[in-house]
């Protein structure tokens, strides 16, 4: 099975391949999810120190004290992020599924980091996807959320259905995460669920399926889109809160999510409203996303033109 970094990377022909992070520059990770994982890493951030090896981080996952098991398994998963560990460490990844299947009916936080862990791994045990699919059914959401992660970034198309049915969930967080997975596994012609989320009660949710759709080239959320572009309309939805990092702007990352998305699809029917924004939006990342996004538009405009006057 390709990893999502490698199939990012080894596409480069539209911007939302091209992006550094699915998860930061197209698709609209719950912000409260990501806020309490910067809280979680500040405050227990002494408990655990970088020059630990994986192993020790994995002993402590599974017969640590409560108040280290958990800080134990995120800075394993963060420590996966870096291919040379996993070079470094070629057994980790049988003990990570193992310990992450234990762990069922464990401290949720565990078993949330332990997915992440399980996402990032390059050399792939065989039953890994076998033991996220069971923890679908985990009663903790935020587990449910880390576990659809995982499988987005393994990357396997057989696990679509279940992807899929996750989309039927009452919690939002879920439906988000489901939307972000079906935008990053390999497509098909399944997009009913895309297609319906659009109209979906929660609004981040409609903006995952419009920017997941485009992703597959289709352009069924092009009005989504338009309304991801709108800084006063997205201002009015988007607030930034006490748990997000002063760094990220949430506002920002929706309109250039929108942008990239457009830029995806060539949909020059946005094009004012792209050239508006890179003339005069209050943010500067966003107008420079929407110069990047108007030259792609441009040069749809000009492969048209010349196709005409070819024929």
């Amino acid at each position: 099975m390709r990893k999502l970094d490698e199939r990012e990377a080894s596409s480069a022909t539209t911007p939302l391949t091209a992006a550094p992070s699915v998860a930061v520059q197209f698709f609209l990770i719950p912000l409260a999810v990501v806020g309490v994982i910067v809280l979680v890493y500040g405050g227990f951030r002494m408990l655990v120190t970088n020059e630990r090896t994986p192993e020790e981080f994995l002993h402590d996952v599974r017969v640590g004290g409560r108040d280290r098991r958990w800080p134990a398994a995120y800075e394993l998963s963060r420590l996966l992020a870096d291919p040379k560990i996993q070079i470094e460490h070629p057994g980790l990844g049988p003990a990570i599924v193992q310990a992450f299947a234990d762990s069922a009916g464990d401290d949720p936080r565990v078993r949330r980091y332990l997915a992440l862990a399980i996402g990032r791994l390059e050399d792939l045990p065989s039953d890994a996807v076998d033991s996220l699919l069971v923890a679908l059914d985990d009663p903790d959401s935020e587990t449910r959320i880390s576990v659809i992660w995982a499988l987005a970034a393994i990357g396997d198309a057989a696990v679509v259905d279940e992807i899929e049915d996750m989309y039927l969930s009452d919690d939002a967080g879920i439906r988000k995460m489901a939307v972000y997975a079906l935008g990053v596994l390999p497509p098909d012609e399944r997009v009913a669920t895309l297609r319906n989320a659009l109209d979906d009660d929660a609004l981040d949710v409609r903006w995952n399926a419009a920017v997941a759709l485009a992703r597959h080239g289709r352009d069924e959320g092009l009005n989504v889109l338009e309304r991801m572009l709108d800084r006063e309309y997205v201002e009015r939805h988007v607030r930034r809160t006490q748990t997000t990092d002063s760094v990220v702007d949430p506002i920002a990352e929706v309109m250039m999510s929108g942008l990239q998305a457009v830029g995806s699809l060539r949909a020059s029917v946005l094009r004012s409203e792209v050239a508006e924004l890179s003339r005069s939006d209050a943010s500067l990342r966003v107008r420079e996303v929407a110069l990047r996004t108007l030259g792609l538009l441009g040069s749809a405009r000009v492969e048209v033109v010349e196709a005409q006057r070819l024929t």
